[in-house]
């Protein structure tokens, strides 16, 4: 069965999507068969990732390995069963058909609190949630003293994983593995990023998640989406010198898919 990936918080610009485009393109260009769900029906940003992706391609006349992008089922009233809620249905159609044939699906989440996105978390075998590196973000996780040192209680957020590994628990499913990825840190040693290390790890004890890197602010993620690609692709649509920021973008992601561990996956870019 495949194993799944839910990439997903509660907050709008993250970087959720491309975190999504480029862990399951990472995947598919090691070999690994990947479908892929975007649970934000109405900004739709992975799935307009993908579609770009697949326009690009056809213009070009380029074959790149991708993941597959999936539109939820639709279900008639006669198919669901009494008491059961429509959005649960849609997912665990999509998934129960895709789970036979692929190594991996990822779910990418909307940046709100959804229906659809609760019930992705409790089927997450692997949950990674971008943050950006500020307090702003961080309290979307957990609530902090006005010194950002002493943490007072867990938020929304880790509330709803924990009710998400509760479910799990009771189905008799293995425990969420929970990544934390801190995107767009800055390379300089301030105080704020200092605080925000000392606090996440101090939470990550408490509440059980454990840590990656993620990727700093690069204007190259912005030109990639137009085309639907990523970092990965970018020698084979004729780019012959990587420029500074795009080796060491290129390591970012490398980093990023040795923390996340994935079962089966030997990383080798």
């Amino acid at each position: 069965m495949a194993h799944i990936i839910v990439v997903g918080n509660e907050k709008g610009g993250a970087g959720k999507s491309t975190v999504s485009m480029h862990v399951a393109t990472a995947l598919a260009r090691m070999g690994h068969k990947v479908s892929a769900l975007d649970l934000d029906l109405r900004q739709r940003t992975f799935g307009r990732y993908s579609e770009n992706r697949t326009s690009f391609l056809l213009k070009e006349g380029l074959t790149l390995p991708s993941p597959y992008t999936h539109d939820l089922p639709d279900v008639t009233q006669d198919a669901q069963m009494q008491g059961e809620n429509v959005h649960d249905h849609r997912l665990s159609a999509a998934v129960a058909s895709l789970e036979p044939d692929n190594d991996f699906i990822l779910i990418d989440c909307p940046g709100s609190h959804t229906r659809l996105s609760q019930v992705a978390h409790s089927l997450a075998d692997t949950l990674i949630t971008p943050l950006n590196d500020s307090f702003v973000d961080f309290d979307l996780l957990a609530h902090t003293d006005s010194s950002g040192d002493k943490i007072l209680g867990p938020s929304v957020y880790s509330e709803m994983v924990w009710n998400a590994r509760q479910l799990r628990a009771q189905a008799g499913l293995a425990p969420i593995d929970w990544i934390v990825v801190r995107n767009r840190m800055g390379a300089q040693r301030m105080v704020n990023k200092e605080k925000m290390e000392r606090a996440i790890k101090n939470l990550s004890k408490r509440i059980g998640f454990r840590i990656a890197p993620g990727f700093s602010e690069r204007v190259v993620f912005r030109e990639l989406f137009p085309r639907g690609l990523t970092l990965l692709d970018l020698k084979d649509i004729g780019v012959k010198q990587l420029n500074i920021s795009n080796v060491a973008a290129r390591q970012e992601l490398r980093d990023l898919m040795k923390a996340l561990d994935l079962p089966g996956v030997s990383v080798n870019f």
